[in-house]
């Protein structure tokens, strides 16, 4: 263990992670301001799903926009290794804040985001081929510790090994669900899209799917298949961009994938883009001269140390965690997010809300006057946030003076191709019931079981 972490390699794999991470950010920033995303997301909503434990974060109205233009110019500071330290924190910290607002944006992705730049706090990203070692020749280096790297290719095949234990269940092997309901929708494409009707084809991309998430770590590893794995990667996200609308995850994958390549392959990314940096500023040359080493003092390492073993752990453990409740993962969702599972379920559900008072008056709710399409969809099949509803109408009722108001919910939601059935106990009154990380008994069972992990 002490061989292994006094053993140095290039900087360079640790440069182009924050080149891709900072210039993805940045990109996908301006494509959330340039749709009017912001406004549709985060403005216009009355209400907004927040995560339990997160329920101080908040929009900021049209400080919104101020929120997204910090994270923004942070990221092309983190690109650009511009006052990286500060940068890759403010980076971190607004871009969490802004996946925290509504849980109706939730996205695998933008936890692996963040959690990258939660990494790169702790990773000496700036010493090479940076404006902060350009402007500073004492931060330059072109040697850091191997674990710097190791860490990020270790946190990014376990993402993909977690995708791929997660696929080991009947409906995604035994019954191509959900891609016999998703990929037929895609019948209108040129050429491929007859295809997609084909319930071969569902079984084909069901299988290829799980064989590929579980093992593709392995291949880029493997030195004498990296470079056909790296094929696949390319294969495999752009078909995932061009069959599903799921934003910027498919080329977040591509270019975290470089990791797993020698400092030799990252050193000719950034010998080319010298090459072209120097065409356009002449003096620019941000690469040491000489060798030279980054040795951190024994504080910062037993620090980065520290995190890396508390976070790793963590990271272990979480998805795990539905093993703690009893009913189907799927249908209750207990210990679903923050573990990984990418696009495993196509639920689509009903929800009517009736608030009544203690004089028997009852009002039936129209979802419509209080959250957006959106909102509408996501809640509907999602146990915690239904009760999130609940709470908001309780609350707004009695601010409207209505006695001691009581909500109840007929819902009724369709997994994965089975018939919709009632997903709620409609005697419950919600407005008395607390979320909390226990059981939610008032979920109604599924009736089926989904066999596997």
């Amino acid at each position: 263990m002490k061989e292994y972490f006094a053993r140095y390699t290039s900087a360079a794999p640790l440069a182009v992670m924050r080149i891709v991470l900072g210039g993805l950010l940045f990109v996908g920033v301006i494509r959330f301001w340039a749709n009017g995303w912001i406004k549709e997301l985060y403005i216009l909503p009355k209400f907004h799903f927040t995560f339990y434990g997160f329920e101080f974060v908040r929009p900021l109205s049209e400080g919104t926009y101020v929120l997204f233009a910090v994270c923004g110019c942070a990221a092309l500071m983190v690109a650009l290794g511009l006052y990286y330290r500060m940068a890759i924190i403010v980076l971190f910290l607004s871009f969490t804040y802004i996946e925290l607002i509504d849980k109706s944006t939730y996205l695998n992705h933008y936890y692996f985001i963040s959690m990258i730049c939660l990494m790169m706090i702790f990773l000496p990203a700036h010493g090479y081929f940076s404006i902060d070692a350009y402007r500073n020749r004492r931060l330059q280096y072109n040697l850091i510790p191997s674990w710097t790297i190791d860490v990020l290719r270790l946190f990014v095949a376990m993402v993909y090994v977690y995708a791929g234990l997660a696929k080991f269940n009947s409906d995604w092997l035994l019954h191509a669900q959900p891609l016999r309901i998703w990929l037929p929708s895609r019948n209108d494409m040129f050429l491929i899209g007859p295809l997609f009707s084909k319930l071969w084809v569902a079984y084909a991309f069901s299988w290829i799917g799980f064989l590929y998430d579980l093992t593709v770590p392995l291949w880029l590893f493997y030195r004498p298949t990296r470079w056909w794995a790296f094929g696949a990667v390319l294969v495999f996200h752009l078909m995932t961009a061009l069959l599903f609308p799921i934003g910027m995850f498919p080329y977040v994958m591509i270019g975290t994938s470089l990791i797993f390549f020698p400092a030799s392959a990252h050193e000719n990314i950034l010998t080319w883009m010298k090459q072209l940096l120097t065409r356009l500023i002449p003096s620019a040359d941000s690469t040491p001269s000489t060798d030279k080493s980054y040795v951190p003092s024994f504080g910062v390492q037993r620090l980065a140390f520290s995190f890396f073993l508390i976070f790793f752990t963590f990271q272990i453990a979480t998805p795990w965690r539905y093993l703690l409740y009893p009913d189907e993962l799927f249908w209750t969702e207990e210990g679903y997010r923050f573990s990984w599972r990418v696009m495993l379920m196509e639920k689509a559900g009903f929800a009517e809300f009736t608030v009544r008072d203690s004089t028997g008056y009852y009002e039936i709710i129209n979802n419509d006057d209080y959250l957006t399409p959106l909102q509408q969809k996501m809640m509907s099949a999602q146990p915690d946030m239904v009760l999130q509803y609940a709470h908001f109408l309780r609350d707004h009722y009695r601010a409207m003076g209505m006695s001691c108001p009581e909500v109840f919910v007929d819902s009724y939601v369709a997994l994965n191709g089975r018939l919709g059935r009632p997903m709620i106990d409609p005697r419950i009154n919600l407005a008395n019931v607390e979320e909390s990380f226990a059981h939610k008994s008032w979920v109604l069972p599924l009736n089926d079981e989904i066999r596997g992990l």
